[in-house]
Protein backbone atom coordinates (compact mmCIF):
# COMPACT_ATOMS: atom_id res chain seq x y z
CA UNK A 1 0.00 0.00 0.00
CA UNK A 2 1.25 3.52 -0.79
CA UNK A 3 0.52 6.83 0.58
CA UNK A 4 0.98 7.97 4.13
CA UNK A 5 -0.04 6.08 7.36
CA UNK A 6 0.84 7.67 10.54
CA UNK A 7 -1.01 7.06 14.07
CA UNK A 8 -3.84 8.89 15.69
CA UNK A 9 -5.91 8.74 18.85
CA UNK A 10 -9.40 8.66 18.56
CA UNK A 11 -12.94 8.88 21.39
CA UNK A 12 -15.08 5.99 21.56
CA UNK A 13 -18.98 5.81 23.12
CA UNK A 14 -17.35 4.47 26.62
CA UNK A 15 -14.95 7.94 26.57
CA UNK A 16 -11.84 5.77 26.70
CA UNK A 17 -8.92 6.82 24.63
CA UNK A 18 -8.43 4.11 21.30
CA UNK A 19 -5.18 3.98 19.36
CA UNK A 20 -5.80 3.63 15.66
CA UNK A 21 -4.01 4.71 12.48
CA UNK A 22 -5.50 7.06 9.28
CA UNK A 23 -4.51 6.61 5.46
CA UNK A 24 -3.83 9.56 3.11
CA UNK A 25 -3.68 8.48 -0.85
CA UNK A 26 -1.20 11.62 -1.12
CA UNK A 27 -0.08 14.71 -0.29
CA UNK A 28 -2.41 17.25 -2.49
CA UNK A 29 -0.38 20.07 -4.13
CA UNK A 30 -1.72 22.89 -1.31
CA UNK A 31 -1.24 20.46 1.87
CA UNK A 32 2.04 20.27 4.05
CA UNK A 33 2.91 16.60 6.78
CA UNK A 34 3.78 17.57 9.69
CA UNK A 35 5.18 15.62 12.18
CA UNK A 36 3.21 16.43 15.32
CA UNK A 37 6.30 17.63 18.73
CA UNK A 38 2.94 18.78 20.74
CA UNK A 39 -0.88 19.29 21.21
CA UNK A 40 -2.39 21.46 23.52
CA UNK A 41 -5.40 19.88 25.46
CA UNK A 42 -8.53 21.98 25.14
CA UNK A 43 -11.96 21.71 27.55
CA UNK A 44 -13.61 21.26 23.93
CA UNK A 45 -11.20 17.58 23.97
CA UNK A 46 -13.18 16.74 26.53
CA UNK A 47 -16.86 17.22 24.85
CA UNK A 48 -15.99 14.78 22.19
CA UNK A 49 -14.10 12.35 24.04
CA UNK A 50 -17.06 10.09 23.15
CA UNK A 51 -17.59 10.30 19.84
CA UNK A 52 -15.61 8.23 17.29
CA UNK A 53 -13.12 11.20 15.95
CA UNK A 54 -9.40 12.12 16.46
CA UNK A 55 -9.03 13.98 19.44
CA UNK A 56 -6.85 17.92 19.51
CA UNK A 57 -7.44 20.70 17.58
CA UNK A 58 -3.89 22.51 19.46
CA UNK A 59 -1.25 20.82 17.30
CA UNK A 60 2.33 22.05 16.74
CA UNK A 61 4.69 20.32 14.68
CA UNK A 62 7.60 19.69 12.04
CA UNK A 63 7.61 20.17 8.37
CA UNK A 64 8.12 16.66 6.94
CA UNK A 65 6.97 17.10 3.46
CA UNK A 66 5.48 20.04 1.29
CA UNK A 67 2.88 19.83 -1.46
CA UNK A 68 4.15 20.98 -5.12
CA UNK A 69 2.05 24.51 -4.43
CA UNK A 70 3.58 25.08 -1.18
CA UNK A 71 5.64 28.06 -0.81
CA UNK A 72 5.49 29.44 2.17
CA UNK A 73 6.63 26.44 4.04
CA UNK A 74 9.85 24.36 3.51
CA UNK A 75 10.64 20.87 5.84
CA UNK A 76 11.89 21.35 8.97
CA UNK A 77 9.63 24.47 9.87
CA UNK A 78 8.17 24.43 13.21
CA UNK A 79 4.44 25.12 12.29
CA UNK A 80 0.76 25.31 14.07
CA UNK A 81 -3.28 25.00 13.69
CA UNK A 82 -5.88 25.68 15.65
CA UNK A 83 -9.90 24.91 15.25
CA UNK A 84 -10.28 26.08 11.92
CA UNK A 85 -8.89 24.03 8.72
CA UNK A 86 -10.53 25.70 5.76
CA UNK A 87 -13.15 28.10 4.09
CA UNK A 88 -14.66 28.52 1.14
CA UNK A 89 -12.45 32.08 0.05
CA UNK A 90 -15.23 33.90 -1.82
CA UNK A 91 -17.97 34.90 0.31
CA UNK A 92 -18.73 38.23 2.19
CA UNK A 93 -17.52 36.97 5.62
CA UNK A 94 -13.67 35.22 3.84
CA UNK A 95 -13.19 38.65 1.69
CA UNK A 96 -13.51 40.77 4.94
CA UNK A 97 -11.12 38.75 6.80
CA UNK A 98 -13.53 37.31 8.93
CA UNK A 99 -13.27 33.50 7.53
CA UNK A 100 -14.17 31.45 10.78
CA UNK A 101 -17.78 32.97 10.59
CA UNK A 102 -17.58 31.66 6.58
CA UNK A 103 -20.90 29.14 5.88
CA UNK A 104 -18.64 26.52 4.43
CA UNK A 105 -15.58 26.79 7.22
CA UNK A 106 -14.38 23.16 8.01
CA UNK A 107 -13.39 23.41 11.64
CA UNK A 108 -12.31 21.40 14.12
CA UNK A 109 -15.18 18.00 15.02
CA UNK A 110 -17.15 18.81 12.07
CA UNK A 111 -14.75 18.18 9.31
CA UNK A 112 -11.25 16.00 8.87
CA UNK A 113 -12.25 14.07 11.36
CA UNK A 114 -9.64 11.28 10.66
CA UNK A 115 -7.07 13.81 12.38
CA UNK A 116 -6.40 15.84 14.81
CA UNK A 117 -3.76 17.05 17.60
CA UNK A 118 -3.49 14.05 19.25
CA UNK A 119 -1.60 11.67 16.51
CA UNK A 120 1.97 11.16 15.12
CA UNK A 121 1.64 13.19 12.09
CA UNK A 122 -1.47 15.08 10.27
CA UNK A 123 -1.81 16.50 6.92
CA UNK A 124 -3.18 20.14 6.78
CA UNK A 125 -3.66 23.15 3.78
CA UNK A 126 -0.43 25.03 3.97
CA UNK A 127 -2.97 28.63 3.88
CA UNK A 128 -4.28 27.00 7.69
CA UNK A 129 -1.18 26.59 9.45
CA UNK A 130 1.23 29.33 11.43
CA UNK A 131 4.66 29.95 11.45
CA UNK A 132 5.77 29.55 15.15
CA UNK A 133 7.90 32.65 15.93
CA UNK A 134 11.50 31.50 17.22
CA UNK A 135 11.02 33.11 20.59
CA UNK A 136 8.16 30.57 21.66
CA UNK A 137 8.49 26.81 22.25
CA UNK A 138 6.51 24.44 20.54
CA UNK A 139 5.18 23.34 24.28
CA UNK A 140 3.90 26.76 24.93
CA UNK A 141 2.77 27.37 21.30
CA UNK A 142 0.54 24.74 21.33
CA UNK A 143 -2.45 26.10 23.88
CA UNK A 144 -1.85 29.88 21.94
CA UNK A 145 -3.06 28.23 19.04
CA UNK A 146 -6.61 27.96 20.46
CA UNK A 147 -7.01 29.71 24.01
CA UNK A 148 -4.34 32.30 23.00
CA UNK A 149 -6.00 33.04 20.05
CA UNK A 150 -9.03 33.09 20.93
CA UNK A 151 -8.56 35.58 24.10
CA UNK A 152 -6.62 37.69 21.79
CA UNK A 153 -9.24 37.82 18.86
CA UNK A 154 -12.03 39.42 21.54
CA UNK A 155 -9.57 41.99 22.50
CA UNK A 156 -8.22 42.71 19.08
CA UNK A 157 -11.41 43.03 17.35
CA UNK A 158 -13.79 44.01 20.00
CA UNK A 159 -11.89 47.24 20.83
CA UNK A 160 -10.23 46.91 24.13
CA UNK A 161 -8.00 49.83 24.17
CA UNK A 162 -5.04 50.91 26.73
CA UNK A 163 -6.02 52.00 29.56
CA UNK A 164 -9.19 49.91 29.95
CA UNK A 165 -10.35 48.64 33.36
CA UNK A 166 -10.79 44.82 31.90
CA UNK A 167 -12.26 42.45 34.46
CA UNK A 168 -11.45 38.64 33.84
CA UNK A 169 -13.21 36.09 35.99
CA UNK A 170 -11.25 32.65 36.84
CA UNK A 171 -7.71 32.00 37.30
CA UNK A 172 -7.30 29.27 35.26
CA UNK A 173 -7.07 27.98 31.60
CA UNK A 174 -8.00 30.57 29.52
CA UNK A 175 -7.81 33.55 33.01
CA UNK A 176 -4.17 33.17 33.09
CA UNK A 177 -3.38 34.04 29.38
CA UNK A 178 -6.17 36.51 29.52
CA UNK A 179 -4.60 38.54 32.19
CA UNK A 180 -0.85 38.44 30.45
CA UNK A 181 -2.89 40.07 26.72
CA UNK A 182 -4.71 42.76 28.84
CA UNK A 183 -1.72 43.43 30.61
CA UNK A 184 0.27 43.69 27.97
CA UNK A 185 -1.75 46.06 26.33
CA UNK A 186 -1.98 48.29 28.66
CA UNK A 187 -4.72 47.30 30.47
CA UNK A 188 -5.90 47.74 33.83
CA UNK A 189 -6.70 44.33 34.60
CA UNK A 190 -9.06 43.41 38.05
CA UNK A 191 -9.28 39.74 38.61
CA UNK A 192 -11.93 37.87 39.88
CA UNK A 193 -11.39 34.88 41.32
CA UNK A 194 -12.88 31.92 43.79
CA UNK A 195 -9.07 31.58 45.38
CA UNK A 196 -7.47 33.54 47.34
CA UNK A 197 -4.13 31.61 47.09
CA UNK A 198 -4.03 32.77 43.50
CA UNK A 199 -3.75 36.39 44.31
CA UNK A 200 0.03 36.48 43.88
CA UNK A 201 -0.02 34.61 40.94
CA UNK A 202 -2.86 37.00 39.11
CA UNK A 203 -0.39 39.93 40.18
CA UNK A 204 2.68 38.20 38.92
CA UNK A 205 0.70 37.96 35.55
CA UNK A 206 -0.36 41.41 35.36
CA UNK A 207 -3.24 42.43 37.43
CA UNK A 208 -3.78 45.57 39.27
CA UNK A 209 -6.20 44.57 41.72
CA UNK A 210 -7.37 41.03 42.83
CA UNK A 211 -11.42 40.30 44.97
CA UNK A 212 -11.97 37.14 46.01
CA UNK A 213 -15.81 35.56 44.86
CA UNK A 214 -18.17 35.13 47.49
CA UNK A 215 -18.99 38.29 48.40
CA UNK A 216 -21.96 39.44 49.11
CA UNK A 217 -20.90 42.64 46.67
CA UNK A 218 -17.95 44.48 45.00
CA UNK A 219 -16.27 47.40 46.10
CA UNK A 220 -14.20 47.98 42.59
CA UNK A 221 -13.67 51.60 42.72
CA UNK A 222 -13.80 52.64 39.02
CA UNK A 223 -16.31 50.37 37.15
CA UNK A 224 -15.07 47.91 35.07
CA UNK A 225 -15.09 49.03 30.67
CA UNK A 226 -14.74 44.57 29.32
CA UNK A 227 -15.60 41.99 31.79
CA UNK A 228 -14.11 38.20 30.33
CA UNK A 229 -16.38 35.12 31.71
CA UNK A 230 -13.07 32.43 31.65
CA UNK A 231 -14.38 30.06 34.28
CA UNK A 232 -16.70 27.01 33.76
CA UNK A 233 -19.76 27.79 34.97
CA UNK A 234 -21.79 30.78 34.62
CA UNK A 235 -21.06 33.48 37.75
CA UNK A 236 -23.60 35.28 39.86
CA UNK A 237 -24.59 37.91 37.69
CA UNK A 238 -26.15 40.24 39.51
CA UNK A 239 -22.89 41.19 41.56
CA UNK A 240 -20.62 41.61 38.10
CA UNK A 241 -23.42 43.77 36.76
CA UNK A 242 -22.92 46.11 39.44
CA UNK A 243 -19.90 46.73 38.81
CA UNK A 244 -20.21 47.00 34.61
CA UNK A 245 -19.30 51.00 33.00
CA UNK A 246 -22.40 52.32 30.51
CA UNK A 247 -21.73 50.66 27.69
CA UNK A 248 -19.77 48.00 28.93
CA UNK A 249 -19.39 44.57 26.85
CA UNK A 250 -19.54 40.89 28.64
CA UNK A 251 -17.13 38.34 26.92
CA UNK A 252 -18.54 34.59 28.03
CA UNK A 253 -15.29 32.89 26.53
CA UNK A 254 -16.00 29.05 27.70
CA UNK A 255 -17.79 26.49 25.82
CA UNK A 256 -21.25 25.65 27.56
CA UNK A 257 -24.29 23.64 26.67
CA UNK A 258 -26.15 25.66 28.46
CA UNK A 259 -28.83 28.47 28.22
CA UNK A 260 -27.16 31.94 29.17
CA UNK A 261 -29.56 33.56 31.20
CA UNK A 262 -28.84 36.80 32.61
CA UNK A 263 -31.20 40.09 34.05
CA UNK A 264 -32.65 41.41 32.14
CA UNK A 265 -33.10 45.22 32.99
CA UNK A 266 -29.30 46.04 33.39
CA UNK A 267 -28.76 45.19 29.89
CA UNK A 268 -31.30 48.03 28.46
CA UNK A 269 -30.45 50.24 31.87
CA UNK A 270 -26.76 50.43 30.87
CA UNK A 271 -26.35 49.90 27.25
CA UNK A 272 -24.69 46.60 28.54
CA UNK A 273 -23.02 44.32 24.97
CA UNK A 274 -22.88 40.51 25.18
CA UNK A 275 -20.28 39.69 23.01
CA UNK A 276 -20.06 36.23 21.17
CA UNK A 277 -16.56 34.90 20.62
CA UNK A 278 -14.86 31.80 19.28
CA UNK A 279 -11.70 31.70 17.95
CA UNK A 280 -9.43 34.39 15.86
CA UNK A 281 -9.45 34.07 11.91
CA UNK A 282 -6.04 33.82 10.21
CA UNK A 283 -5.01 37.42 10.10
CA UNK A 284 -5.85 37.86 13.75
CA UNK A 285 -4.17 34.72 14.74
CA UNK A 286 -1.01 35.57 13.44
CA UNK A 287 -1.36 39.03 15.07
CA UNK A 288 -1.57 37.21 18.73
CA UNK A 289 1.70 34.96 17.81
CA UNK A 290 3.66 37.53 16.82
CA UNK A 291 2.34 39.91 20.14
CA UNK A 292 2.92 36.96 22.44
CA UNK A 293 6.61 36.52 21.18
CA UNK A 294 7.16 40.43 21.26
CA UNK A 295 6.01 40.57 24.91
CA UNK A 296 6.66 37.65 26.22
CA UNK A 297 3.62 35.86 27.08
CA UNK A 298 3.89 32.07 27.94
CA UNK A 299 1.00 29.78 29.33
CA UNK A 300 1.42 28.00 32.23
CA UNK A 301 1.86 24.35 31.55
CA UNK A 302 1.88 20.72 32.74
CA UNK A 303 3.13 17.77 30.30
CA UNK A 304 1.84 14.54 29.48
CA UNK A 305 2.69 11.78 26.81
CA UNK A 306 1.44 11.78 23.75
CA UNK A 307 -0.19 8.33 24.50
CA UNK A 308 -3.18 6.56 25.14
CA UNK A 309 -2.08 6.46 29.12
CA UNK A 310 -0.97 10.37 28.79
CA UNK A 311 -4.35 11.58 27.16
CA UNK A 312 -6.35 10.07 29.58
CA UNK A 313 -4.19 11.29 32.92
CA UNK A 314 -4.53 14.65 31.51
CA UNK A 315 -8.24 14.47 30.89
CA UNK A 316 -8.59 12.86 34.14
CA UNK A 317 -7.16 15.62 36.24
CA UNK A 318 -8.80 18.22 34.11
CA UNK A 319 -11.87 16.89 34.84
CA UNK A 320 -10.78 17.10 38.51
CA UNK A 321 -9.44 20.96 37.85
CA UNK A 322 -5.88 19.74 38.87
CA UNK A 323 -4.39 20.96 35.99
CA UNK A 324 -2.07 24.46 36.47
CA UNK A 325 -3.57 25.72 33.50
CA UNK A 326 -3.04 24.11 30.13
CA UNK A 327 -2.11 20.30 29.64
CA UNK A 328 0.63 19.76 26.63
CA UNK A 329 0.77 16.65 25.09
CA UNK A 330 4.53 15.68 23.98
CA UNK A 331 5.25 13.24 21.44
CA UNK A 332 8.20 11.16 22.89
CA UNK A 333 8.18 12.51 26.42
Amino acid sequence: MTGIDFTVFKGSPTGKIVESKTHKESLKPDEVLLKITHAGLCGTDQHYKTEDMVLGHEGVGVVQQVGSQVTAFKVGDRAGWGFLHNTCGHCDECLNANEFFCPERATYAHSNTDQGAFASHAVWKAAFLFHIPDTISSSDAAPLMCAGATIFNAMYSYNVRPADRVGIIGVGGLGHIAIQFAAKMGCEVVVFSGSDHKREEARSLGAKEFYTRGASKYEVGKSIKHLFVTTSHLPDWNLFLSVLAPNATIYPITVSHGDLVIPYTPIISKGLTIQGIFCASRGVHVKMLKFAALHGIKPITQEFPLTVEGIEEAMAKLDRGEIRYRAVLVAGR
